[in-house]
């Protein structure tokens, strides 16, 4: 089949799970035009030649959380430039491609198109799980405000779509109106991650999003001697206990699969890596951002680490104490079987799209 893959730009997380999937679509005879806008347009050209940009949406931070405020306003300016630009995109490309399907990764321009020509449509994400299925008040206690515009907004995206695929690493009770077409998958999974030997090298890992707060660093020099490699801070230099780096896609890997724990926002991708290597987490949501509030709290909830809205030096050493209770119950847990259940998930719908042909 010609499928128009579309991939949300913001943050790499989606690229690189979209990169995993792409691979598995080329390799099963299909062929693929993917679009994609912000820093995953040069990330997916460095691996398939037909990769369109598009102008996409961006989230705006404020001291590590995310500024609701200037990320509307961001956008509203910007976007009757940016619709131009991707309906000459599409009119050029994408009509001359001719896709007999596509697939959308929490992308709208490729989902436009195939509600425009009349083509299936898959949705692949995390995102859909906030609203299509349910979750205990617990879970967004406190949070309200942002779960219900996150709730909205998510609903809104990609509406009506033929088959959901929801990649997840807990798994709540379905809602009965989206039972028929929406199935829960294990997290994406890259390559480098499968192939990774699980080892304790006895360092901590450290991932934030944001390259503005600084503050965690100030903590952890106060966690004695206990050893820090951290990511994010995009630059490379020894800051007492803290060893910063700037990224490498295998650098990072080996320090995960070393790391004898990991401190992070609550971002799908490295939490699914991290629960894959079987490395306890403490997660920091980023502020205003429900999904990761929600990721962070089933983390809790599982056993397999602690959640948090802001670091402090009693949390960050009582994480460090106990994680090798959190460690001791993933090791029980069985591990998913690397990405068979989503690839065989995705084989089957675009089966279904061809015989509907």
């Amino acid at each position: 089949m010609k499928l128009l893959y579309g991939v949300v730009g913001e943050g790499m997380g989606h690229a690189t799970r979209s990169k995993v999937v792409i691979e598995h679509l080329a390799s099963r005879g299909h062929q693929v035009k993917i679009v994609v806008s912000g820093r995953a347009v040069d990330f997916l050209r460095k691996s398939f030649d037909d990769v369109t940009e598009i102008e996409g949406f961006e989230i705006r931070y404020d001291d590590g959380a995310m500024d609701r405020d200037r990320t509307v306003a961001s956008n509203v300016f910007r976007a009757p430039g940016r619709l131009l630009e991707n309906v000459g995109t599409y009119l050029e490309d994408v009509r001359r491609f001719a896709p007999d399907a596509v697939i959308s990764d929490f992308e709208s321009f490729a989902y436009t198109y195939a509600r425009a020509h009349d083509k299936p449509i898959l949705s692949l994400d995390n995102q859909q799980i906030i609203t299509r299925c349910w979750h205990d008040d617990a879970i967004f206690e406190g949070h309200r405000v942002d779960f219900e515009a996150t709730k909205a907004f998510v609903r809104a995206k990609l509406p009506r779509c033929d088959q959901y695929g929801v990649t997840t690493f807990f798994y709540p009770e379905i809602k009965e109106k989206y039972r028929d077409n929406t199935t829960l998958v294990p997290p994406i999974l890259r390559r480098p991650i499968l192939e990774a030997q699980r080892t304790n090298a006895g360092h901590v890992l450290v991932y934030q999003t944001s390259t503005t707060d600084t503050r965690l660093l100030d903590s952890l020099a106060r966690m004695g001697d206990q050893r820090f490699v951290v990511y994010g801070l995009r630059r490379d230099e020894v800051r007492g206990n803290c060893l910063l780096k700037s990224f490498s896609e295998q650098g990072f890997v080996d320090d995960l699969a070393s790391a004898s724990a990991v401190i992070t926002n609550a971002g799908l991708s490295l939490i699914g890596e991290a629960l894959y290597l079987h490395k306890p987490l403490l997660c920091i949501p980023v502020k205003h951002q429900f999904e990761q509030v929600m990721n962070a709290r089933y983390i809790a909830r599982m056993g397999f680490g602690m959640s948090t809205e802001a670091i402090e030096d009693d949390i960050l050493s009582a994480f460090l104490q106990d994680s090798h209770h959190f460690a001791r119950k993933l090791s029980q847990t069985p591990t998913q079987d690397g990405n068979a259940l989503l690839f065989d998930f995705v084989d089957r719908c675009l089966a279904s799209f061809a015989q509907q042909a």
